[in-house]
């Protein structure tokens, strides 16, 4: 077994790795921080954990022992950077964004802060196993994208590589459970203000937009420009992404798709149909959802992808890339199949 730590469990992606760990054949959580709530039993504050973890109790972080097989770190921004440098562990997970970026000057520009450990961001490997798992085997550092950026790098970087759409131009209108804001109350994510409402945020400057451009670009071979404009859905989970591009040929519905099915024919997490994806079809799962249409009247190729934002999205997707760093099967402990109703 694989001694795993949790940092910030007592978040939602944290307690989504706690419960996707306790079916894990190989992992086996021997420490869980979550400083805000210190002392508290996770079955007290998770009673859904409670009985994976019967006698398991948070702890501040700084108590994590050294030696751990696995870390994962589940902190808001910045958090990380200070705590990577005192870890002992032989494989680090990072699900914020701390190290997703290699260009240090974006930091300033997208985050408002310069960032405090710069020597360690080429450390860390971008963690989208489907487009990148080369650098993941065997890796001891690797950042996990968040769920926005999965969502719209899995649904258009094939589209890009293959040079069917252009590298500039492109629209990314996404939109988010409320799972996505985090645990910590905030008077926008209250019911009263997520029932029977949607609504856009962070307009024209949200943090994933160099993100997403990083991700899709490398992944295409190309510099990539796109506008990306979430929203916030009265729904507890889920991401669904729908991203516009305009077609460098004359290609089909059926020639789009065909390319799309090819990309990821060998990727059990990846499902590629002519179905509309939806964030129901993919709730509890590792699974991503996507399909793509060719306007002809428009001329715009429309491209959407769904996922879980917690699983795939967070949790899973870092699960995923640990099982890769360790050796291990890569679906390990993760369900393709999501659950429904």
């Amino acid at each position: 077994m694989k001694r795993v730590g949790i940092i910030g469990a007592s978040g939602f992606a944290g307690a989504e790795l706690m419960r996707l760990c306790a079916g894990h054949p190989e992992f086996e959580v021997v420490f869980a921080s979550g400083d805000s709530q210190a002392g508290t039993p996770v079955g007290e504050l998770y009673p859904s954990l409670a009985a994976a973890y019967p006698t398991t109790t948070l702890e501040p972080w700084e108590s994590i022992p050294g030696g751990l097989d696995v870390v994962f770190i589940a902190l808001p921004h910045g958090a990380s950077q200070t705590i990577v440098p005192k870890l002992d562990a032989s494989h680090i997970l990072d699900l914020g964004a701390d190290f997703r970026l290699k260009d240090t000057s974006l930091y300033p520009t997208w985050y408002g802060q310069e960032h405090t450990a710069p020597e360690l961001l080429d450390e860390f490997a971008f963690g989208l196993p489907e487009l990148f798992r080369e650098d993941l085997l065997g890796a001891t550092r690797v950042a996990v994208p968040g769920c926005y950026v999965t969502t719209a790098t899995l649904t258009l970087a094939p589209l890009l590589k293959a040079g069917l759409v252009e590298p500039h131009g492109l629209v990314v209108d996404a939109a988010s459970g409320v799972s996505g804001a985090g645990r910590a109350p905030k008077p926008g994510t209250t019911f009263s203000a997520v029932d029977e409402n949607f609504t856009a945020y962070g307009l024209l400057n949200h943090r994933h937009t160099p993100e997403m451009e990083m991700a899709i670009g490398r992944h295409a071979g190309t510099d990539v420009q796109l506008l990306f404009t979430p929203h916030l859905a009265p729904m507890n989970r889920g991401i669904l992404a729908t991203c516009y591009a305009r077609p460098t040929g004359d290609e089909s519905t059926e020639e789009l798709l065909t390319v799309l099915a090819a990309a990821y024919a060998e990727e059990s997490f990846v499902v590629v149909s002519e179905a509309v994806p939806s964030t129901k079809a993919t709730l509890g799962s590792n699974s991503v959802h996507i399909t793509v249409r060719r306007d002809e009247r428009t001329g715009w190729v429309v491209a959407i992808g769904a996922l879980d934002n917690l699983v795939k999205g967070a949790a899973g997707q870092a699960i995923q890339c640990a099982n890769l760093a360790v050796g291990l099967d890569e679906a390990a402990g993760l369900a393709s199949a999501g659950m429904y109703p």
